[in-house]
């Protein structure tokens, strides 16, 4: 079974977010819930290049749970993306409509498949 080595499981809710996210930076997050065999359950893998906090929030009563980690830049937060959607299904299982796009003027590939978005 895959790992995302993100920190969580959490609620998903701003109390929660403001507690485990206190800095200002780029991420990774999972959004998803705890089934029954308190196993966090996978359903869509984003990230933000600049405030994953801010980011978060914007997700809040569409999910029940996240996961988190922020970096030091917004390509190792692209790149940890890209694994965890490969990881875990791409968008045949995941709610993810489309492979991660990396940002705007950027030429980064996917570390996986090599893609252009």
């Amino acid at each position: 079974m895959p790992n995302t080595n993100l920190n969580g499981p959490y609620p998903l809710n701003a109390d929660k977010i403001d507690e485990i996210i206190t800095i200002t930076a780029s991420g990774t997050y999972v959004l998803g819930y705890v089934n029954s065999n308190n196993v966090f359950v996978v359903k869509y893998v984003g990230r933000s290049d600049d405030d994953l906090n801010d980011r978060l929030h914007d997700w809040i009563e569409e999910y029940e749970s996240f996961k988190a980690k922020t970096f030091n830049t917004s390509k190792e937060a692209f790149e940890k993306e890209c694994r965890i959607y490969h990881d875990f299904g791409q968008s045949s299982k995941l709610d993810n409509d489309i492979h991660p796009a990396r940002p705007k003027d950027y030429d980064w590939e996917c570390p996986i498949c090599d893609i252009f978005d």
